[in-house]
């Protein structure tokens, strides 16, 4: 029989799975997304088998490849058969919903259809309030890591996930690492001065309850290293290394870690190792880069900015390397908004100004990403126009761009200082200069000056009366003098 398609529809968005999690892929890089999965299939032995192949074949449907997705949830099926006897049924929810969906999408409504009733039998069976949804802790926390995946806009919805499973079950050892590395990225990703520590406990936690988990380890030694009990943590980095071989996804963060500790010999060892085993990884050339960047500005600084013979050819031959890994970073992941800040800066550093040009308009181009990647862009391109473009109001233009996106950041202090001598200077040539009159403004605004503010963009207003920018933002300052 004919099976009305709107119908259909309407119950597959009812279904817990990839395909109602509203996971956009405009925003990741899928080609990096489908290889790091492909990595962690082949190396990372502590992640859920099942939660990797259910969303190999989400990105696979996101590719417009629904025969490989459908080989993948296929795989998924077996880990099922093999690995969850006896709890085969709730473990499919995820999966069959997956089924159903891409069997949609090829207009293979019978197929999609079959599946639709076996969530169906399940959930009457288990007595579940919804035809074709299931409340499990197991469900959550499989959303929490296809959302982890997903990138930084990602990561609150993610902990969300996992704050859910761990009300079912607080110690169950799965659901504390999605939890805790969750919450590690969450302290990286909101950059606002202080290091933020909200992990520590997590993490603590979720070691304690997986003792031989060398993944979940390495994130609490760089946590440590984050709140200056370096020591502590690099006990942690020495045990994980006398038991691993060639976990690249291991290597990795305890290659960081010691970058982080400028000991670069010894991260650019480990990264070297773990790009052997994985030489496509974005993430490891981006470390690399960094290593290589260490190294030239340590060269710098002993020489105060002036390396002659030795010095100069090293310096050169490190800003080669920096660019070649950074450029390697930005080709395996087109949505990876530091390494393109990076690269273009490198470029800089070397005298390559037309590329660094192109690199930092690329940046400037990204879509979807985090106000904290866009606030980093604005800042570093304007401080390529000011430094060595010497285009001064293009600097301003984006220093402000940086903190209308973002106006707490451990940036803040730089941008405001910025404005402040830049604008100042420029009054100096230029008492009718409105840009730099009306940065003056937003900066006090912002710093909370108001009669101050007031003052510049009355004068700003004065040149532009008809601007709306100045008019609004005097129309407030004036109600609160």
């Amino acid at each position: 029989s004919e099976i009305p398609k709107d119908s259909l529809k309407a119950i597959l968005l009812e279904l817990e799975c990839h395909f109602t999690w509203n996971l956009l892929k405009e925003d990741i890089d899928l080609f990096d997304v489908e290889d790091t999965i492909g990595q962690q299939l082949d190396f990372l032995t502590t992640k859920s088998r099942l939660a990797l192949f259910n969303l190999l074949a989400y990105v696979k449907h996101l590719k417009g490849q629904n025969k490989d997705a459908v080989e993948c949830l296929e795989q998924a099926e077996e880990i099922i058969q093999r690995e969850h006897s006896g709890e085969e049924e709730v473990r499919s929810l995820v999966t069959w919903g997956n089924y159903a969906w891409v069997y949609y999408h090829m207009d293979q409504l019978e197929e999609a259809q079959k599946y639709i009733d076996k969530v169906e039998n399940v959930c009457k069976k288990l007595s579940s309030p919804s035809n074709y949804k299931l409340e499990r802790p197991e469900i959550d926390c499989e959303k929490g890591w296809a959302l982890l995946k997903f990138g930084g806009k990602y990561y609150q919805k993610a902990k969300g996930a996992f704050e859910k499973a761990l009300e079912a079950e607080p110690d169950n050892p799965e659901f504390n690492i999605g939890y805790a590395i969750t919450v590690y990225r969450l302290d990286d990703s909101d950059r606002e001065g202080s290091i933020k520590s909200f992990s520590l406990g997590p993490l603590r936690k979720a070691v304690t309850l997986n003792p031989d988990n060398s993944y979940i380890k390495v994130f609490l030694a760089l946590k440590l290293q984050d709140v200056h009990a370096e020591a502590e943590g690099e006990k942690y980095i020495e045990e994980i290394l006398d038991q691993i071989s060639a976990q690249p996804y291991v290597l990795r963060y305890a290659a960081k870690f010691y970058r982080r500790k400028n000991s670069w010999d010894k991260a650019l060892e480990l990264l070297k190792k773990a790009l052997e085993v994985t030489p496509t990884s974005s993430f490891l050339h981006h470390q690399m880069g960094l290593c290589y960047r260490a190294q030239m500005i340590q060269i710098k600084k002993a020489t105060r900015n002036r390396p002659k013979g030795k010095d100069k050819l090293k310096v050169d031959e490190l800003i080669t390397f920096a660019i070649f890994h950074f450029k390697a970073a930005v080709e395996r992941d087109s949505m990876f908004a530091f390494a393109y800040t990076d690269l273009a800066n490198m470029y800089a550093e070397g005298g390559q100004y037309s590329n660094a040009e192109v690199i930092f308009q690329k940046a400037l181009r990204l879509e979807n990403i985090t106000d904290d990647h866009k606030h980093q862009i604005h800042y570093h391109y304007g401080r390529f126009q000011e430094f060595h473009r010497k285009s001064e109001n293009t600097a301003i233009h984006h220093y402000l761009e940086a903190l209308k996106v973002k106006e707490r950041s451990s940036l803040r202090l730089k941008l405001t200082s910025a404005l402040k001598k830049l604008a100042t200077k420029r009054l100096g040539y230029d008492a009718f200069d409105v840009q730099s009159l009306s940065a003056l403004g937003f900066v006090y605004k912002l710093e909370g000056e108001k009669r101050q503010a007031a003052e510049y963009y009355e004068r700003a207003q004065k040149i532009d009366p008809e601007n709306a920018e100045f008019l609004t933002a005097l129309c407030e300052l004036r109600l609160c003098i």
